[in-house]
């Protein structure tokens, strides 16, 4: 068994996701340290203990360390940021962005503080704002901080077609841009099951019937659970797209990115194919993509710059 990466990765917010996350990251050996942070700092410690305690039965070798001090983060070479709250009845869009926006703000002075040389993966929801804000808050550069949506979104579309197909999901490629939201845009022209491309084996109305579910795919497991949301699926992106930073696999993975033009559109993060690497972002990928597409890329692109209006209107950019 090879030596462990001595490198640390710091997990912010031990609710579900950052719980699974912090497993996950722990299980692969991706670090030899995890650091789970939260206000919370029993429930964080408890989570930290019981990993450490489930590594004598599975055999990996990282340490998790619970806090709610943020000096215990210093030094991270990677951040997964979970931590914020989910959008609850009344609540208007404005109250979700300054009620995530403060805990982003207060999150990226200490990880600009502590870990000036790290690369940040935001999870916090309204996810593509609150990827804008961390990089403004942090000073990064674009390419050190990135939003995990893509690989989340495409996985639930992948799973769709799979089950509308008939075939094993491993054997399914898809793609989703745009906005982590209603607005997102399932690409079918670019979603494949073992090299055929779907609309050779999928009629149109069936393929924008999943799509469809794949824009409420959050909603349809909030609905199910009655109280919570999805957590398992959202923890194994965040890690796929870290696993790929750390161990710099060059993986090509839907994520929210800063874009400088790309898709025609300047200043805002929005999901779209990158290769994520030993940098961060490594590279943006410029699909050609059919009129339709390209519509609901400027409509998706439309509500994102609307949410970073908001969040200067609120003061926090």
């Amino acid at each position: 068994m090879g030596a462990i990466a001595q490198r640390k990765i710091t997990v912010v917010g031990a609710g579900y996701v950052g719980m699974t996350c912090a497993q996950l990251a722990a299980q692969k050996n991706l670090a030899s340290e995890v650091v789970v942070i939260d206000v919370n700092e029993g429930r964080a410690k408890g989570i930290a203990l019981d990993l450490n305690q489930m590594a004598a039965v599975e055999g990996f070798r990282t340490r998790v360390t619970g806090t709610a001090d943020p000096k215990a983060t210093w030094g991270s070479d990677l951040f997964i940021v979970t931590a914020g709250l989910p959008r609850k009845p009344g609540m208007s869009r404005s109250d979700l962005l300054e009620t995530n926006g403060k805990i982003i703000a207060q999150v990226a002075q200490y990880v600009r503080d502590g870990s000036p040389e790290s690369i940040v993966i935001v999870v916090t929801n309204p996810l593509d704002s609150m990827v804008h804000l961390m990089r403004v808050k942090t000073g990064f550069p674009g390419k050190r901080v990135v939003g995990m949506a893509g690989v989340l979104d495409s996985a639930r579309f992948c799973w769709f077609i799979a089950e509308e197909a008939k075939v094993n999901v491993a054997d399914v490629d898809a793609m989703v841009l745009g906005a982590h939201g209603d607005s997102m845009v399932p690409v079918a022209e670019y979603c494949t099951l073992n090299g055929v491309p779907l609309p050779k084996l999928v009629a149109k109305p069936k393929i924008d019937a999943m799509a469809d579910r794949t824009r409420n795919g959050g909603a349809e497991i909030v609905g199910l659970l009655k109280t919570g949301s999805a957590f398992f699926a959202p923890a194994a992106a965040s890690v796929q797209m870290a696993s790929s930073i750390l161990n710099d696999e060059k993986r090509m993975l839907p994520c929210a990115c800063l874009l400088n033009g790309q898709y025609g559109i300047e200043g805002l993060y929005m999901g779209v194919p990158a290769v994520l690497g030993a940098q961060g972002v490594e590279r943006i990928v410029e699909l050609p993509l059919d009129n339709e597409s390209r519509i609901l890329m400027n409509k998706t692109a439309a509500a994102i710059a609307k949410d970073v209006e908001l969040l200067r209107e609120l003061r926090l950019v």
